[in-house]
């Protein structure tokens, strides 16, 4: 059983039966749809898609607290630790690796990754997306943020996620149009959206993907409010 807690936007707390904790993508301060009441009680990985701020904002203090095994791309993973973060494990697409009994296999994602570093915009290598192989066997896809594309097929064909966790906001990231699409390529049986709603701009809806998926009856899309906590 794997215990799934949607900390607004992209962020993401994954508690394993033995309760080890994944975080993905932690943007804590400053995020409006932050859940004013969840606290950390620990960390053991963090799992960094990119290098944009709403993506990688607090994972420097929540490494200085926790001191997880920090999981992204070579590039991200090198400039953590020029600012002095420990317990990297850079990767990069198609490469996998066991992080606390979990196989977490890193896959692509269509987005930009530049890293804001002091007012400049530094190369962060590429954005990406994981799937992660639970020790039950499951299977679940985190695409980061990113637009539909055909590979999403190829994700399919080889791993076979029963989840997806697939953003649906627009503007930076697809919208529930493509992200249908995504549902007919990658065959989950459940997904859940995400990065929609923080902003005015993000007006994706779970809904609207809902509707579109009427055709597709065997995907659920599994709808969470911020700071719920939902067992798979």
């Amino acid at each position: 059983m794997l215990n799934i807690t949607w900390l607004g936007h992209g962020t993401f707390q994954l508690r394993l039966e033995t309760g080890e904790v994944f975080v993905m993508d932690p943007w804590v301060t400053g995020n409006p749809a932050h859940p004013e009441k969840h606290e950390f009680d620990r960390i053991d990985a963090i799992l960094i898609t990119h290098g944009h701020f709403d993506h990688i904002h607090d994972v420097i203090p929540l490494a200085q607290r926790f001191s997880p095994t920090i999981v992204g791309i070579y590039e991200i993973c090198h400039w953590l630790e020029s600012k002095g973060v420990s317990n990297c494990s850079g990767m990069n697409k198609g490469g996998s690796q066991i992080v606390h009994r979990v196989k977490v296999t890193m896959t692509h994602a269509v987005h930009s990754c530049g890293i804001l570093d002091d007012g400049k915009i530094i190369y962060g290598g590429e954005a990406a997306g994981y799937v992660l192989t639970l020790p039950d066997g499951r299977r679940l896809y985190f695409a980061g943020d990113t637009s539909v594309f055909s590979d999403m097929a190829l994700i399919h064909q080889l791993y076979r996620p029963e989840l997806a966790i697939l953003p649906i906001g627009d503007l930076f990231t697809m919208s529930p149009y493509e992200a249908a699409a995504a549902c007919r390529l990658l065959k989950p049986r459940k997904v859940i959206p995400m990065h929609l709603g923080t902003f005015p701009a993000l007006t994706g809806r779970p809904e609207t993907l809902a509707g579109l998926l009427r055709d597709q009856p065997e995907t659920e899309v599994w709808t969470l409010q911020p700071g719920q906590t939902v067992q798979w």
